[in-house]
């Protein structure tokens, strides 16, 4: 009788169906003292970590064929779902027992013998296997969908939050997510690329696996995922989801605009600009107002440095007739221009007081706006139980289901995160509004300051883009030759520099309060 030579074989992978298996180093230890206390002969130890679940196991494919050249005719293994989930490689494995290749297989766990009653029960092993593979798989679908169905994410957590375990939910990483949200609000200003969100990122210690910056793709990634203000994607399809968002809808739609208009690589300018460009339009042709810094060399050795700024003139259809103003002239009737909107200080004064009655009569409004959003709420959880019956009696498309629920759930956010904004309206205007009368009163000490930057900043929020040069002096656009003054954006400061034009015309507590009182308009 031909002496028997087996194949020592273990397999374990990460699949859901092996979390109960031994591991490697027990099965090997179990198989070898099984081995040694039934006398069999082990020419090779082999070990796999894959799934039997599809056909192609490299090392199990590699013993079969050693099998087949006669270097061993028996396998020793913890179990026969060890050998195959699959039925080409159970197949495989019945095959080479029929002809004679394969002449024993050894479990500590499950009899065998070579006989068509043993080789039945181990096809039934091999079909039992690849049963409890199909319906295992099959209930891990089902309970994912379950979990979407009850608003979780059933996957990995992303950037800022964590799988908890413990309760299998997902929970905000509270130290990545305010660097997150701050990336974020870097990027809503629209002076910020993807690459310097990623170094943003990078410096705050949140980077790939391997230590790496995150690329420019995942970071766009990022930006535009709906997970971070409470909604997910799943299967093709928005889902909303019981996660805390860590980012508010507002500021979410902001950066989805800033990453919609982002297209053309910024080109860099020939010169540096100067403190005070982007500021100003010609008001002869509608061009931006430049500015140049020039350095003049002498013969005698003295170096002069000017400022100056000018037309762009790249009209052409007319020769612009403006010229150029010097850099310290543009500072002074910038100054100027600042001075006259300093609120006075009997202004702020009866301005608080007037704003702290406004306060304590807010809260009803309030209330009533804050009704008016949640019945808007619940309108639409109706719109979307209608929308998922269609969906079911199969009156709506597929495609249509998806891109209608998307939008009432993206409205939902929006109602949701104005709800919220109410309810912290009534304590949320009274504090920015008393900031802005401060900084409204020490308008003069920055017109007479000698941070340029400060005062285009300050210029920038008062006079928005309607400042003009015309003849070498600057104005507030229209109020040049006799014009009206144009009609501008509404905010604060333009109530302001409006009420400080009524100032001898109409008695002072009409001017500092509108009809509808202090609170802001919403």
């Amino acid at each position: 009788m031909e002496k028997q030579k087996y194949i020592l074989y273990a397999r374990k992978s990460t699949d859901v169906e092996d979390k109960q298996v031994l591991s490697i180093e027990a099965q090997i230890t179990e198989l070898r003292a099984f081995a040694k206390n039934e006398g069999l002969e082990i020419i090779d130890e082999l070990i796999e970590k894959q799934s039997a679940k599809i056909p192609g196991r490299p090392i199990f494919g590699e013993m079969l064929k050693r099998i087949e050249k006669g270097e061993a005719n028996g396998i020793v293994a913890w179990h026969p779902d060890r050998l195959a989930r699959n039925s080409v490689d159970g197949g495989q494995i019945v095959y080479l027992l029929d002809i004679g290749k394969l002449a024993s297989l050894k479990f500590p766990s499950h009899w065998f013998e070579n006989t068509p009653q043993g080789k039945f029960t181990l096809s039934m092993a091999f079909v039992q296997s690849k049963y409890y593979v199909d319906s295992l798989s099959e209930n891990t679908k089902r309970g994912l969908r379950q979990k979407v169905r009850n608003g979780i994410f059933p996957s990995q957590a992303p950037i800022g939050y964590i799988n908890d375990s413990r309760t299998k939910t997902i929970v905000v990483e509270k130290k990545k997510a305010k660097i997150l949200r701050q990336a974020f609000e870097k990027y809503a200003k629209g002076d910020q690329r993807l690459e310097d969100i990623s170094h943003f990122l990078a410096k705050s210690g949140i980077v790939t696996r391997s230590g790496k910056p995150i690329s420019k793709t995942r970071i766009a990634f990022i930006l535009s995922n709906p997970f971070y203000i409470g909604l997910f994607k799943y299967g093709g399809e928005i889902h909303e989801g019981k996660h805390e968002p860590i980012i508010a809808k507002k500021l979410f739609d902001e950066v989805q605009e800033v990453l919609e208009k982002r297209g053309q690589p910024e080109r860099k300018p020939k010169n540096e600009p100067q403190p005070f460009c982007g500021l100003v339009r010609c008001a002869s042709c509608g061009m931006m107002i430049t500015g140049e810094h020039k350095i003049k060399r002498q013969k005698n050795g003295n170096v002069h440095e000017y400022t100056y700024y000018r037309c762009t003139k790249k009209r052409k259809d007319m020769k612009c007739p403006e010229s150029a103003v010097r850099g310290f002239e543009m500072d002074r009737q910038l100054s100027n221009l600042i001075k006259k909107v300093t609120l006075p200080k009997d202004w702020a004064e009866e301005l608080n007081r007037l704003a702290d009655e406004e306060f304590k009569n807010s809260a009803k409004s309030l209330s009533v706006r804050v009704k008016e959003k949640e019945e808007e709420m619940r309108k639409i959880a109706i719109r979307l139980e209608r929308l998922l019956d269609g969906y079911l009696e199969q009156d709506i498309e597929k495609e249509v289901y998806r891109r209608e629920k998307a939008k009432l759930l993206s409205k939902k956010k929006s109602l949701q995160a104005e709800i919220h904004s109410l309810s912290h309206a009534q304590n949320d205007w009274l504090e920015p509004f008393r900031e802005w009368v401060k900084t409204a009163q020490t308008l003069d000490k920055i017109a007479v300051c000698n941070d340029l930057f400060a005062k285009k900043v300050v210029a920038k929020e008062i006079f928005g883009s309607n400042l003009t040069l015309h003849n070498k002096t600057l104005r507030p656009a229209g109020a040049q030759a006799g014009k009206s003054p144009q009609k501008e954006r509404q905010n604060a400061w333009s109530a302001l520099r409006a009420a400080k034009r009524k100032v001898g015309k109409m008695p002072t507590s009409q001017i500092l309060v509108r009809d509808a009182g202090i609170e802001p308009a919403s």
